[in-house]
């Protein structure tokens, strides 16, 4: 089983991929319809809620150097590397 980054991986990941908190959250997940689906979250709030429950981490992540992508779809793995 893969350890859930910790809040300091987490913050450099969502730096890396260039994207926002809430970007990287995959908002089909039960957990984030029932307690966060239609509200206002700040990018602390939304790191909170990763690191609370890490199924809302959208993933794979593939980091290469300062830059990294989520991998989906796979195609993309292969022209980021």
């Amino acid at each position: 089983m893969v350890k859930p980054p910790t809040e300091k991986q987490l913050i450099s990941l969502i730096k890396k991929l260039g994207i926002t908190a809430f970007e990287l959250m995959r908002k089909n997940e039960d957990i984030f319809l029932e307690k966060y689906a239609g509200k206002k979250m700040s990018e602390a709030a939304c790191i909170k809620a990763m690191l609370k429950y890490p199924i809302l981490i959208e993933r794979p992540i593939i980091v290469k150097g300062n830059k990294a992508i989520i991998g989906r779809p796979p195609e993309r793995v292969l022209k980021f590397l």
